[in-house]
């Protein structure tokens, strides 16, 4: 656990050179939640254990022998008729490791295509997609490593542009396997094609977090920590009414706007329901006048011998929220059949 600490304190040093959060990278697409279970957490979890293959997405360490055989099916209904998803599997090997492999996409739906007079003259289309190429091996009876090659294609109208990215993750287990450690460095790359002749930053990042199960209650807290390679996450240092904020309150605000929170309670094997808060989603998105519920999430689980189904909502402003569909189908569903 040391050597975890150890890496996650040197990080913000070796990796200045980053400084973009979203907003200012192509591809951001990289950074939505890949299933329900991690959106009813806060939107980012890379240390929670499970079953679902598509949890490598945002940790390729995660990946393991609990992932052989399940395929991952994950489908959202977002904003103005945007819809995402992926589909992922994962299959085991004793002697070489965890292979996975998917696609997770994001479709912005269907377009007008108007001159300059207001004359429609046909549709267009534009949606983008990367393909995950997952290894993950087990280095001890606690630590795992992964790599997660992602080809990507993105396509607006007429203009295309391919990219290339890698995340590189570690994960940490205790031997009762009550905590669970992960530190990811992701979107590792860069666009090969612009759009338009410019070439843009993708979106990199480094991140980390724990999860800890208490040992007499079905409870499992978890705080995942974001953007490790860059302090400042603020716009501007002002209050709702327009006061500055002090030193202390600068800091405490930088700290809070890094994590995410959640919580997950499993009062039997088969059901669970889960919480988040996202702070900085809050911060961001929150309408003032009406603050709501901006930022926290939900979702809940039913889990059998061969297949589950998770449903996950998340309150990202006043306006609306998305709600994430995941099944898990296990290789026990496919022996009925024989």
């Amino acid at each position: 656990m040391k050597r975890v600490l150890y890496i996650i304190l040197l990080l913000p040093s070796l990796t200045g050179i980053y400084s973009q959060t979203g907003g200012d990278n192509v591809y951001e697409f990289l950074n939505l939640s890949p299933n329900a279970y991690i959106s009813s957490l806060g939107g980012f979890n890379i240390s929670s254990p499970g079953y679902d293959p598509s949890m490598a997405m945002l940790n390729p360490a995660l990946a393991g022998p609990a992932h052989h055989g399940n395929l991952s099916l994950n489908y959202v209904n977002y904003f103005a008729g945007i819809n995402y998803g992926s589909i992922m599997y994962s299959h085991y090997c004793d002697s070489l490791g965890s292979f996975s492999g998917g696609i997770n996409y994001l479709n912005y739906g269907r377009f007008d295509r108007v001159d300059e007079s207001g004359i429609i003259n046909g549709h267009f289309s534009a949606a983008e997609y990367s393909f995950n190429l997952i290894y993950s091996r087990q280095i001890d009876s606690s630590f795992s490593a992964g790599i997660n090659l992602k080809p990507i294609i993105s396509q607006f109208e007429s203009y295309t542009s391919l990219g290339i990215a890698m995340d590189i993750g570690a994960a940490w287990k205790s031997h009762e396997g009550l905590i669970n450690a992960g530190l990811t460095i992701r979107n590792l790359g860069l666009q090969i094609t612009s759009y338009a002749g410019e070439r843009e930053k993708i979106p990199f990042e480094v991140m980390a977090g724990i999860s800890v199960r208490l040992r007499h209650a079905p409870l499992r807290f978890s705080i995942t920590a974001r953007h490790l390679e860059k302090y400042d996450l603020t716009f501007n240092y002002d209050n709702q009414d327009g006061t500055a904020y002090s030193k202390l309150e600068e800091i405490s605000e930088n700290i809070m706007r890094h994590l995410i929170f959640g919580a997950e309670a499993m009062p039997t094997k088969n059901f669970f329901i889960a919480a988040g808060f996202n702070y900085q989603r809050r911060k961001e998105l929150i309408y003032d006048a009406k603050p709501s519920i901006v930022g926290f999430s939900l979702g809940a689980g039913i889990k059998t011998s061969s297949i589950d189904i998770i449903v996950g909502r998340a309150r990202y402003h006043l306006a609306g929220s998305s709600t994430n569909f995941s099944v898990l189908v296990k290789p026990a569903l496919f022996k009925r059949f024989k």
